[in-house]
């Protein structure tokens, strides 16, 4: 059998991975990102001139009234406008930034949600056999909304404050580098304390992110099995299920919450104190007549500017962690491994059904699952694998669709090795009707249709005559193009099944698996399905997987197993005269406790 399920056993992957695979997907919109950012540069750069403008309005109105006793308004109305005019254009440049940013980080999420579905296909069957579906669902959903509304809210807002604090502090040693000494000091001091208080927030944002995918995990598992929960009375037990995920992602959450929110008041402090010493020193300037009344009022107006990119970069910061948590998690995905790479050599088109199994061997982990598996099946031949649990079955199926490979020996359809078939040509040989049916959300043509897309509307009322439920499909308010709901619960279990049955009969595989379908239906649903399946496997190598032994007497060829090993094999009434396993699992269907 598979491993377990798990949805945070994987290996952390460095962050400049994170960063490489994040920046790559970034590549295609380096353009507007580009033009996004001198839009955000142009901006900040014109708002950095406005105190500048608005100290020399208070220059020349202190300056005029000293002189005549009244203030000249000529200059200042030029200011004015000049000061209007700055801040309409840093205005308009940060509309275009605002959109064009908006539009990069809504095209990226698409991008990367697309690279996912893809990544999905391109995973072998064994990532889904260890890993959540809520986890996965989680990464594709959470995840990439965290990087792209990041990328919409943080990207330009850090390079607008990288700007403004350059140009800034540009301007305040213009004005008097004696203060500007004073208000870069609490810079280095914020950084250390914020620096260490980062790294402890940083593991506690990617827990939170692993413990959200367990979390959406267990919601998707409580909510699609909700009858099955409620038939066992398992509610409470459900519930406490949750509680512990739910307390899980509360403790990881609130800590990093906690631990990256103390860099807005180590900031917050470290900028007020140098916000005292630039009062003091200034007042004591401009008393000594070093600096103008203009400029120390531009001078303080910088000193709150200059601060408010520092603070706004410490508020972010639990932003950005959080999005490298994101980031790193998407990238895990994304470098999953993947299935090998086809070899191709060969190609099938048509196939007599002859398939050979040669000293097959595999274990999905250090414990052998299949030993010493050897069989030749012939043509048109039903092949029944049978057994207890745990037996193999399954795991035959598995490896003759090549969802793994054998670790030794070789499976040969037509004389052909699999391995040198594309997985895609040997799955287009097969039609698979499994036991758990599985039907999407769409009307019962769409569905019908899934397997050979150009069938016509005859072949395919043709197909659900032979499976006997083209009945019950006119039954339906609106026939073939009745609406068929998410979960399929308007759909009773059997008919699921005899749609299955005639989807398959509408690919027209030349081979077909069955898993047996009968075991969860009626009397005489199950004659309807047995009928069905009869005719789909007519003159078609078949194999059943079979859990009710009665169903499976016709078959040419029955293979008993156990523990990974063919122990008895032949047909149903040769297995029966030897009174061996095969005789004891047969009678054991009759046995009254």
């Amino acid at each position: 059998m598979p491993g377990p399920v798990s949805g945070s056993t994987e290996k952390p992957k460095n962050l400049l991975v994170s960063a490489r695979i994040f920046l790559k997907s970034l590549k295609p919109f380096r353009l507007p990102l580009i033009f996004a950012c001198i839009f955000a540069s142009l901006s900040t750069i014109l708002a950095i001139f406005g105190p500048k403008i608005l100290g020399q309005m208070t220059t020349d109105a202190a300056s005029s009234l000293a002189a005549t006793g009244q203030i000249d308004w000529t200059p200042i109305k030029n200011s004015a406008i000049l000061l209007i005019v700055l801040y309409s254009i840093s205005g308009i440049f940060g509309y275009f930034e605002s959109f064009i940013i908006g539009r990069v980080a809504a095209r990226y999420s698409q991008k990367i949600r697309l690279e996912i579905l893809d990544k999905i296909n391109r995973l072998p069957i064994s990532y889904f056999d260890r890993h959540q579906f809520g986890d996965t669902l989680s990464r594709m959903s959470n995840d990439v909304d965290i990087v792209g509304q990041s990328l919409q809210n943080s990207l330009t807002e850090i390079i607008s404050n990288i700007i403004m604090l350059v140009g800034i502090l540009i301007m305040m040693f213009v004005i008097s580098p004696l203060l500007s000494l004073i208000a870069i000091i609490a810079i280095p001091l914020s950084v250390v304390f914020i620096a260490n208080f980062a790294k402890k927030a940083q593991k506690f944002f990617l827990k939170q992110q692993t413990t959200l995918g367990s979390l959406n995990s267990e919601i998707e598992e409580d909510y699609a099995n909700q009858s099955i929960i409620k038939v066992n009375s398992h509610e409470v037990a459900s519930t406490k299920d949750f509680e512990r995920e739910n307390e899980n992602f509360y403790r990881s959450a609130w800590k990093a919450q906690f631990y990256s929110s103390m860099a807005f008041p180590i900031t917050h402090i470290f900028t007020n104190l140098s916000y005292v010493a630039i009062c003091i020193a200034g007042g004591y300037q401009v008393i000594n007549g070093r600096i103008s009344i203009g400029n120390i009022q531009a001078f303080i107006q910088y000193v709150n500017q200059f601060n408010r990119p520092v603070t706004q970069v410490a508020q972010i910061a639990s932003t950005v962690q959080l999005t490298l948590a994101a980031s790193e998690r998407i990238a895990n995905f994304l470098t999953e491994k993947e299935e090998t790479k086809d070899i191709a050599e060969n190609s099938l088109t048509k196939t007599t059904g002859q398939i050979d199994f040669e000293s097959i061997n595999f274990s999905y982990t250090d414990k052998p699952t299949i030993e010493s598996f050897s069989c030749s099946v012939k043509p048109g031949q039903m092949v029944a694998l049978v057994g207890p649990t745990g037996a193999g079955k399954t795991t035959i199926v598995n490896l003759l669709m090549r969802f793994y490979d054998p670790n030794s020996g070789k499976i040969r359809i037509d004389g052909l090795d699999t391995k040198t078939l594309s997985r895609s040509n040997v799955r287009d040989l097969f039609g698979m009707v499994l036991q758990d049916t599985w039907l999407f959300s769409g009307t019962v043509e769409e569905n019908l249709k899934y397997g050979n897309p150009t069938a016509t509307h005859e072949q395919i009322v043709k197909a659900c005559k032979e499976a006997n439920v083209h009945h019950f499909i006119e039954s339906l308010p609106h026939g073939y193009n009745t609406k068929i709901s998410e979960d399929s619960d308007n759909i009773s279990a059997g008919e699921k099944q005899l749609l299955t049955i005639a989807r398959a009969m509408i690919a027209k595989p030349p081979m077909m698996i069955l898993d047996e379908a009968t075991s969860n239906v009626d009397t005489r649903t199950e004659q309807l399905i047995q009928d069905a399946l009869t005719k789909l496997s007519k003159n078609r190598t078949s194999f059943v997987i079979a859990h009710r032994l009665s169903t499976i007497r016709n078959a040419d060829l029955i293979l008993v197993m156990n523990h990974g090993k063919i122990i008895e094999q032949g047909n149903h009434e040769t297995l029966l005269k030897k009174n061996g396993f095969y005789a004891e699992l047969y009678n054991s269907q009759f046995t009254k406790n």
